[in-house]
């Protein structure tokens, strides 16, 4: 399939979603706390949504229909819980980190963010991991330019995962995302033969969600028997940070870091 261009309207109407995506994301960091459920972090997520008109992009994937697929408005992750952790009636302890990952749709319109959340004191290895992660993300965002290649941006990520001791996730990448939350292309972060036959140029009005998945350990992971919840192989924890981006003519202009749209 063709990678879809935005429009400046369609692209305001993108951030209006980031702009939900993002204060819902900052309420349930705020809750975090020892004693509380990840299903009452989702549970605020959800109520949060229906106060906009929002729709949870996780709720009833991939098919949507009712009593079918994912169970939940947000997917909420523990520890070595890499991506699509269920929320529950599992409650958070002091040293856990938690990731929380809430794709929505407002308006017509989708956006895709995350962060991982340190409950209480965690270990300094850890928070180092949850550090890297984010400087990662930063870094690839930095690097997005027209007529770059994403390849050379998925080097530079991989590379300041490895050197820091880390490792990156290779069975899940970010994506683009417009009206829909998965469009082409697949955009990856790392580097091997299979992502540099799907590489692509960067131009102006691709609108892409930007998730590197760090792990402490190995970069296995395997699926639990729920059938969503993707753990690490060793048990070691893992960190995931998403923003949704806009290529514009110099560089990446984020959607989901809470400015309010214009023009609309």
């Amino acid at each position: 399939m063709p990678i879809i261009i935005k429009t400046r309207r369609e692209i305001e109407m993108m951030r209006r979603a980031g702009q939900v995506g993002c204060e819902i994301l900052a309420r349930m960091r705020e809750a975090v706390a020892p004693g509380v459920t990840t299903g009452a972090l989702n549970e605020l997520a959800r109520i949060e949504l229906e106060k906009v008109g929002g729709v949870g992009l996780s709720k009833n994937y991939p098919t949507y229909k009712e009593g079918e697929g994912f169970p939940a408005e947000s997917c909420i992750s523990v520890n070595e819980e890499v991506v699509h952790g269920i929320p529950s009636n599992r409650q958070l302890k002091d040293g856990d980190v938690v990731t929380l990952d809430l794709a929505l749709k407002v308006g017509g319109f989708c956006a895709d963010t995350a962060t991982t959340v340190a409950v209480g004191e965690i270990d300094p290895k850890v928070q180092r991991l949850l550090d890297v992660t984010k400087e990662t993300l930063a870094l690839a965002i930095n690097n997005v330019k027209p007529g770059r290649k994403w390849s050379d941006i998925a080097r530079l990520m991989q590379y300041h995962v490895e050197s820091n001791g880390f490792s990156v996730v290779r069975e899940f990448v970010g994506h683009g995302i417009g009206r829909s939350m998965h469009e082409d292309p697949k955009v990856a972060n790392f580097v091997t033969a299979e992502q540099l036959r799907g590489d692509f140029k960067l131009r102006p009005g691709m609108t892409l969600a930007v998730e590197p998945m760090v792990v402490m350990g190995t970069r296995e992971v395997k699926m639990l028997e729920d059938n969503w919840t993707v753990v690490t192989a060793d048990g070691r924890q893992a960190a995931h940070f998403e923003h949704t981006v806009a290529v514009t003519e110099v560089g990446a202009d984020i959607l989901t870091d809470g400015r309010a749209p214009w023009g609309i």
